[in-house]
């Protein structure tokens, strides 16, 4: 390369980098965020179950259920595995010897295994509150120890997933009461 084709590029080089900081430099607290509508490649998630109520458990299918829509519109659905290992409270709304209790149990997890997901439960968990494998739900795998279900699916590439449930606030109830200065045409 010739020393004038160098000077050359070097000036388009530095012209760009102009253009970038001077974009950013125009943009402030009032700009909109931008949407990337990305594409993700096939996912495999393990989601560890372990919630103190369960209540909780069957309220936290809806995270799956969630990411479950979301690869289905921006990511390789086909191709992708979603599996759930209960091991806390959780796993007396799978037992179908409490359908009374927790009578849309079944519906909630039969719409996700329909989906694919995989539903495992602990049978060491399951003991110490008092049941046997047999008790659950046809829908549901009871494996020997969560934790080593965990560990073989973690060694396998799974991503680990252990939600959390808070309660949701919204913009209109929640936030603008609290601060009078927001206002709702913002």
């Amino acid at each position: 390369m010739t020393g004038g084709n160098r000077k050359i590029i070097g000036a388009i080089a530095a012209g760009v980098a102009t253009l970038a900081l001077a974009g950013a430099a125009l943009a402030g607290p009032q700009d909109p965020s931008k949407f990337d509508p990305v594409q993700y490649e096939a996912q495999k998630a393990l989601y560890d179950w372990n919630f103190a109520t369960p209540q909780d458990g069957l309220r936290a299918l809806g995270y799956v259920k969630n990411h479950i829509k979301a690869m289905q519109e921006f990511g390789d659905m086909e191709n992708s595995r979603f599996i759930i290992v209960a091991h806390g409270n959780d796993l007396h709304a799978f037992s179908r010897l409490n359908s009374e209790a927790f009578p849309d149990a079944y519906e909630k997890l039969k719409e996700l295994t329909d989906m694919g997901v995989e539903i495992h439960v602990c049978r060491n968990a399951a003991r110490g509150r008092g049941y046997a494998p047999e008790d659950f739900y046809d829908l549901i795998t009871v494996v020997p120890a969560a934790v080593i279900d965990i560990a073989k699916y973690q060694a396998e590439g799974y991503s680990y997933m252990y939600p959390a449930l808070f309660p949701r606030m919204t913009r209109e109830e929640h936030i603008i009461p609290k601060y009078p200065e927001v206002t709702m045409d913002e």
